[in-house]
């Protein structure tokens, strides 16, 4: 005879607790819970083997209590660090992240959404920055919530529910002036493939501020993938170090290099040194996100912080309330946060004299 599958009521009783405890405990709500209840609790779900009734809850609620997460590519820091506090903010409000890892390739991001929507999760966060949305949109008419991390949306026109990111322009223009401040006049740009809204972004205020010094940025001076397939997000790094020793290579080289992100910065480093520059004496370097690394390379990394656990806090709640309360939009919805200059060790006023082979 089968056996009667185990509900939260008998995990209460064997721990000694409300069936409410029990809930917190399973949906992550045991931040002011005492470490001893919590333990009696999860020794119960243990020893009675309990698992709990995702499609149950679902049903009681009224609403998923999943959230789906597209991300480009964990290989960069920066995206793991956004699924970390995504999933954490998500947790305290009883809510669970599937990650997914999509490349920016709008097929794959398309058929993890309908995979997702499938399985009763009806909102998700988009983190590619498309140019288009348009391979969400018999998504959204099924009823799919999106919302757009690290790209502005200034409204709902397209069917986002909502977005936070910080200002691209202006973290580019930041940069920029930063370099400007020190007094380089030749700056070149490192990044990927000048094809998602935050980088088109972050290159236009750089243009901005170089424009406003009077200094033009020749295309010479971009170096975006060197024909890499995709967008470059695996290859950071490597792209990073090709990238500059193409531009230090020239005949007139860059005096000091903006990079797309921080990995393209700490691939930098690296086509330096191959080519016996030394950073920031050489060579100025400037990243963008300030993922952890930038802090512990040597010399630590000036870049453009994003708050990543501000902005993934921000878009989850935002999220929530979509999904709780449907009517409730606004223009609240839609945040732009702003960009912090980090200055370290890898930027300086530049040298006299720099050749495209070897320094002087």
């Amino acid at each position: 005879m089968a056996r009667e599958p185990i509900g939260i009521r008998e995990v209460a009783r064997a721990a000694g607790v409300s069936t409410s405890t029990v809930s917190n405990v399973i949906n992550g709500r045991d931040d002011k819970m005492r470490a001893e209840t919590r333990s009696r609790v999860l020794e119960a779900i243990q020893t009675l083997r309990y698992t709990p009734n995702t499609a149950a809850q679902q049903l009681k609620s009224g609403h998923a209590t999943t959230i789906g997460l597209i991300i480009p590519s964990t290989a960069n820091p920066f995206w793991g660090a956004v699924a970390h506090h995504v999933e954490r903010a998500a947790r305290q409000s009883g809510y669970r992240v599937l990650i997914c890892n999509a490349e920016r390739d709008p097929v794959e991001e398309a058929r993890y959404a309908e995979m997702l929507l499938a399985s009763g999760t009806q909102a998700i966060i988009l983190a590619s920055s498309p140019l288009s949305f348009d391979h969400f949109h018999h998504l959204m008419e099924r009823g799919l919530k999106l919302a757009a991390f690290d790209q502005r949306v200034r409204d709902m026109t397209g069917g986002i529910t909502c977005s936070v990111s910080v200002d691209q322009e202006m973290g580019g223009m930041l940069a920029a002036q930063h370099l400007l401040g020190l007094g380089h006049r030749r700056i070149g740009v490192v990044t990927g493939p000048i094809k998602t809204n935050s980088r088109i972004g972050r290159v236009n205020g750089i243009r901005t501020a170089l424009s406003r010094a009077g200094i033009d940025l020749p295309d010479s001076l971009i170096w975006q993938g060197g024909g890499v397939i995709g967008f470059g997000d695996m290859e950071g790094s490597e792209l990073g170090r090709v990238g500059v020793r193409e531009l230090l290579s020239r005949d007139e080289p860059p005096t000091a290099i903006l990079t797309g992100n921080d990995m393209y910065a700490l691939g930098a480093y690296a086509g330096a040194r191959d080519l016996g520059y030394r950073v920031p004496d050489d060579i100025s370097i400037v990243g963008f996100d300030d993922i952890v690394l930038s802090e512990i390379v040597q010399p630590p990394l000036t870049t453009i912080r994003q708050p990543v656990s501000a902005m993934a806090d921000t878009i989850v709640r935002l999220l929530i309330r979509h999904i709780e309360q449907p009517t409730g939009t606004d223009a609240e919805s839609f945040i732009s946060v702003a960009p912090q200059l980090i200055v370290r060790g890898s930027t300086a006023s530049p040298r006299t004299v720099l050749k495209s082979q070897g320094v002087s």
